[in-house]
């Protein structure tokens, strides 16, 4: 197992990566040295290894823009975008074209999807942050728990675990034996194991932190260990497959990282509160992903940022489903 005690970065290891991107809150990464970025604009901005970018929009059947949460890449090039402006799932073309690609699940609405995994199995894996409305989503409590995972393969879509409190991101581990997923206001690492028709088990907690931490989106590296973004922290943590933690990074405002923890002790935490301008260089670090020909470049995504940023890692990322896909007109 890498000693990760070693690693300690402070904000002049970072470099950046690509220009004038819109909200990059999830990154991923390819074989080819592509790295493909959320936009707020309505899509996807892929970054090509020269640095050139590439934006790719499309718009729902309502007119608005399909800008991705998160997203997954399939085979063909396009992508699963869990959206910005409402609910469902949609498949976006890089022609533009865009379709719902699922609205609902078991009589649910996926009214507030977060995030979409594709596996090596071909399967298809969404988290759902609440059962309310986007629109009506003003406020966050750390005690809600009333997100969801679905699951969709040949069998079709259906829900595999519920009663999560904002569930963000999903990853398999090497193994494929785990699923796991971020509370995010409650700031703890879950896992559940997989049986083999898809179907989870019971939810453990790997490791729960205090209420200074809101997790967004995560990684797993080639050896299980978790890589977790904390926004308004801009922490970066990294939790070893036995459960323990050690923060990489802090980039934080005292004031508003004070009023954060009060909130969460005691009411809601409020949308305005996570997008302040404090002049941070992490810029609410949303998402990681590994890259680089030995998969050890770590990229940052967040959701304030123009660009991502980027270092040097002592242990290589897992190997996405995606990572041979392309190259693609």
């Amino acid at each position: 197992m890498t000693d990760m005690h070693g690693l300690k970065l402070s904000l002049g290891d970072f470099q950046r990566v690509g220009d004038g991107l819109h909200r990059p809150e999830c990154v991923l990464s390819t074989a080819r040295g592509e790295l493909y970025a959320s936009d707020e604009r309505g899509g996807v901005t892929r970054i090509a290894p020269d640095g050139s970018t590439t934006l790719y929009t499309g718009s729902t059947e309502h007119g608005l823009p399909v800008a991705a949460n998160g997203f997954a890449m399939l085979s063909d090039g396009s992508f699963l975008i869990a959206p910005l402006c409402g609910g469902g799932v949609y498949r976006l073309q890089r022609d533009g074209s865009c379709q719902p690609w699922l609205q609902e699940v078991q009589g649910r609405p996926l009214h507030c999807p977060n995030f979409v995994l594709l596996d090596g199995l071909g399967r298809v894996w969404i988290c759902c942050l609440t059962q309310r409305p986007r629109s009506q989503v003003t406020s966050y409590g750390r005690h809600e728990r009333d997100g969801y995972v679905v699951l969709v393969d040949r069998q079709g879509a259906r829900i595999v675990a519920d009663g999560i409190g904002f569930p963000n991101e999903l990853r398999l581990d090497p193994s494929g034996r785990w699923l796991y997923t971020n509370e995010t206001l409650a700031a703890r690492l879950l896992r559940y194991p997989v049986h083999p028709d898809g179907s989870l088990g019971a939810s453990e907690e790997i490791i729960g932190f205090d209420e200074s931490n809101l997790f967004d989106g995560f990684t797993l590296d080639s050896e299980g260990g978790a890589w977790i973004t904390a926004l308004v922290s801009n922490r970066l943590w990294y939790v070893s497959p036995d459960g323990q933690a050690q923060q990489l990074i802090e980039d934080a405002d005292a004031d508003q990282l004070a009023r954060l923890t009060e909130l969460q002790r005691h009411s809601f935490v409020t949308r305005a509160l996570l997008y302040e301008e404090h002049g941070s260089t992490l810029r609410n670090i949303s998402s990681v992903a590994f890259g680089g020909p030995d998969l050890r470049t770590v990229y940052l995504g967040s959701l304030m940022g123009r660009q991502l940023l980027s270092f040097r890692a002592p242990v290589a990322g897992m190997r996405p489903a995606h990572w041979d896909f392309g190259p693609f007109a």
